[in-house]
């Protein structure tokens, strides 16, 4: 039988160390760094596991990949260390993305239905006279339905497709990660879509409109292949990565973020809303990095196996 680590433990942040840090522990052969989390949370009177993080001695990195064996980890099996530090309450992911999500179905639900006594306050601005005589038209409400459509569609896929990787984030993020979609995605996009006088004050469509609902469509269809597909390339409650094979993969590294632009970009043909540009522009800044890291990922772990992509999110761009 082979012999167990035993593993000195170090606190990676002495102003702010754990109090009951045991010294040591011992872990089998074939503990996986969430195995680890979980014996040194029981050793050290943690009942959230999730609240450890566990560092590399050699390089300060955080070990991610929570399947991964101790034993492989070479920095600290040679050491014979871990570094620990209390990561602070945790949320779990899929409650993160529900809850950022939610935000802008609120805002496009409330904003609508008290339009007659907001709008009132500005008066010169919206040229507003009486909730009868600007009321919501074809085109807002065909916005306000896209919208709906979309942010439900992520939250079904939250709840239901999605696989993560990771357990849980930092509780005190959640109001960072949320504020995008609740403020740009939610307030802004609402408050100026649904405003009387505006680009989307229309009651009629016109071929633009078309083109946009076309795209819209496309977008959000694609966009939930891509998504089955990747849910398929991870064993539930797994870590691993897969090669993506599917629509849109043989273009971009990320077909998900190609998909999830062209369909915003259909709403900014209808809406002609600033406020749409300003969130799809800020969001293609996220999806950049987050496209680009993808990549980097994929090489590093398939090497040749894996075709290299030139652009990661949008063809001839990004």
């Amino acid at each position: 039988m082979a012999a167990n680590l035993s593993l000195k433990l170090t606190n990676r942040a002495p102003k702010k160390p754990i109090k009951k840090l045991a010294p040591s522990v011992e872990l089998p052969r074939d503990a996986t760094v969430e195995d680890a989390k979980k014996i040194v949370a029981r050793a050290s009177g943690f009942s959230d596991f999730n609240r450890i993080g566990l560092f590399n001695p050699a390089d300060g990195k955080i070990l991610k990949d929570r399947k991964a064996l101790i034993r492989n980890e070479e920095g600290v099996v040679k050491a014979g260390e871990l570094v620990v530090k209390d990561l602070g309450p945790q949320v779990a992911w899929r409650t993160v993305f529900v809850i950022e999500y939610f935000g802008p179905i609120l805002f496009h639900a409330f904003i609508p239905l008290i339009r007659p006594y907001l709008y009132s306050i500005f008066p010169g601005q919206f040229k507003y006279i009486s909730p009868t005589a600007t009321p919501i038209t074809k085109v807002q409400w065909i916005l306000f339905a896209l919208f709906h459509i979309h942010f439900l569609k992520r939250e079904y896929e939250t709840l239901f497709v999605h696989k993560f990787s990771a357990n849980t984030m930092p509780a005190r993020n959640i109001v960072r990660n949320s504020a995008f979609y609740w403020i740009m995605a939610g307030l802004l996009c609402a408050l100026d879509i649904y405003a009387p006088g505006n680009l989307s004050a229309r009651d009629e469509l016109v071929p633009l409109d078309y083109v946009g609902l076309a795209l819209f469509v496309f977008g959000e269809v694609c966009n939930w292949i891509v998504h089955q597909h990747l849910a398929s390339l991870r064993k539930p409650g797994g870590t691993e990565k897969g090669i993506p094979n599917c629509i849109g993969s043989g273009l971009v590294t990320s077909p998900n973020y190609m998909f999830e632009v062209t369909a915003w970009l259909g709403v900014i043909m209808i809406s002609r809303s600033w406020a749409v540009v300003v969130f799809i522009c800020t969001g293609i800044i996220y999806m950049r990095d987050w496209s680009r890291g993808k990549e980097k990922a994929l090489r590093k772990e398939f090497g040749d196996r894996y075709k290299k992509k030139r652009y990661t999110m949008l063809p001839g761009l990004i």
